[in-house]
């Protein structure tokens, strides 16, 4: 249904697009009195919003991200493309490249075109609609590598349709300047989408925070390739201001309605997909969190064990710590205790009314951290870990009552988890904090696995798996690639390596 939502919409953004050029007698004739002639750049910025966190939710983040870093688990093979590093049937590999153009990318596009016509007026809606491209192309170049960037929506605008790949490394260099130069441009004075804007309902400053922390999480992200490129962003990001109180927190929001588009993306697919029968056994895709998730989880006497997982009893959601039990990565069969594993909880994670967590304090601290390790900011390293781990706590409190963790429980938690070591034991904390802290965000978990290392995850290595052993680098391009835009998907090949779940992306230095 998803799918068909989507596609409809598309042909509807399109006919409205072509229907400006249509003027051979019959405007008045073929007027819809319910359609607006012109680009609505408010509505067309809130269904990219909308678009770009409802995009393969399940397939990306759960079975193909989640799977590899060991927070889902499945015992079947079609949906093992985490979990097992297999890919025999289906789109999981490239739902979300081929849904993301046809969606979101082209709707944030088509906002920003309208716009840039009278960016006197609205600057800050063109600032605010230029920091959400990047957010959206940035998730995109991370999966799959080289992709469609500075041609990506010339199919409707110029007719251009076998856009040239961009090398990651000249994105990565545009999506900085843009988070510069929409910052920068970002006035409280001026109106911006207001009610329209689900994420921060129009509030520039916080607008202006979070363009910062983009800049620092995508500067980070160059640490190994390009540390001294990667210092100057970081800084830079630090000195504007970025995330690090709760009130500043990006959050999409939801509503429980009856309208699909409208609920939690990572509620509506995991109920949809796995959990909507509610019994711990009559699990679709065979889906569970995984042994690696829960057994660290219960090691660390972690208090968000018992808002995050819940196991079947007697037909109750039990969130009792000695009940959870995750099920092991890179099973063939499903096990005869299938019903004792533990799954998300339903009175947090699986409401549709929760918000979707973009960027938290708990991630901006955290690398902050690891930028006061690397010498590039002059603040606490330990002092952030622990606003960090505190953050990430209270975090779950937006999930609704099932996730209050108490104050006390924090502070224990803190205090029996300082940041201590040497420089390198001190990344491995932080990336361990990290793959917890933005748990259900598995796209930027898997990001920040690659380029860190951290945590230390032991691969399965199942009979018949693709990546020979190996937690998968990357996502795969679509078929229709090959056949519809063959000569620049080969130059993006050459320059990059196979179309392989092992090759690495640029900024993911061996």
């Amino acid at each position: 249904m998803k799918m068909r939502f989507n596609c409809l919409i598309y042909t509807a953004i399109a006919a409205m697009l072509a229907f400006q050029s249509c003027d051979k007698g019959f405007e008045e004739m073929n007027v819809n009195p319910d359609a607006s002639p012109v680009v609505q750049p408010e509505y067309m910025f809130s269904k990219a919003l909308l678009d770009a966190f409802g995009n393969s939710y399940f397939a990306t983040d759960v079975l193909a991200c989640g799977g590899s870093m060991q927070h889902f688990a499945t015992y079947k093979d079609v949906p093992g493309i985490g979990d097992k590093y297999y890919f025999q049937q289906g789109t999981y590999p490239y739902d979300y490249f081929t849904t993301g153009y046809t969606t979101a990318v082209n709707e944030i596009a088509t906002t920003i075109n309208a716009l840039n016509a009278n960016n006197v007026v609205d600057g800050n809606k063109l600032a605010i609609a230029r920091i959400f491209r990047v957010y959206i192309m940035h998730r995109l170049t991370d999966l799959y590598g080289d992709i469609p960037y500075s041609a990506s929506v010339k199919g409707y605008t110029d007719n251009n349709f076998t856009p040239k790949y961009d090398a990651q490394e000249e994105i990565y260099a545009d999506m900085l300047k843009e988070l510069d130069e929409a910052a920068a441009k970002l006035d409280p004075a001026v109106a911006t989408f207001g009610a329209g804007d689900f994420i921060y309902s129009g509030d520039v400053n916080k607008w202006k925070k979070f363009a910062y922390s983009l800049m620092l999480r995508l500067g980070m992200r160059l640490s190994r390739k390009a540390p001294d490129v990667a210092q100057t962003w970081v800084k830079k990001a630090i000195a504007g201001g970025v995330i690090t109180t709760d009130g500043d927190i990006a959050t999409m929001k939801y509503v429980d309605g009856s309208q699909a588009i409208n609920r939690n993306p990572a509620a509506a697919s995991m109920l949809s997909n796995d959990y909507a029968v509610a019994n711990g056994n009559n699990n679709t895709e065979g889906g569970k969190l995984a042994k690696t998730f829960i057994d660290a989880l219960k090691a660390n006497n972690d208090p968000r064990l018992n808002v995050i997982a819940i196991v079947w009893n007697n037909g109750k959601a039990d969130t009792s710590t000695a009940l959870q039990k995750g099920m092991q990565n890179g099973l063939l069969n499903k096990p005869a205790d299938f019903t004792s594993y533990s799954e998300p909880n339903p009175a947090t994670i699986l409401q549709y009314n929760a918000p979707f967590i973009l960027m938290s304090a708990a991630e901006v601290n955290l690398l902050l951290a690891e930028a006061g390790v690397n010498g590039w900011w002059e603040g606490s390293a330990a002092g952030a870990f622990a606003d960090a781990i505190g953050a990430s706590m209270r975090n779950w409190a937006l999930f609704g009552s099932g996730g209050v963790i108490a104050p006390e429980k924090i502070a224990a938690y803190q205090a029996a988890h300082p940041l201590t070591g040497g420089a390198e034991a001190m990344r491995a904390m932080i990336g361990q904090e990290k793959w917890v802290s933005l748990f259900l965000d598995e796209q930027e978990i898997h990001a920040n696995w690659r380029r860190t290392g951290y945590p230390v995850l032991t691969p399965v290595n199942v009979p018949g798996n693709t990546t020979g052993g190996t937690i998968p680098r990357r996502l795969l391009y679509p078929p229709s690639e090959e056949s519809v835009n063959s000569g620049s998907l080969a130059e993006a090949i050459t320059r990059q390596g196979p179309n392989l779940m092992t090759t690495r992306v640029w900024w993911d230095k061996q």
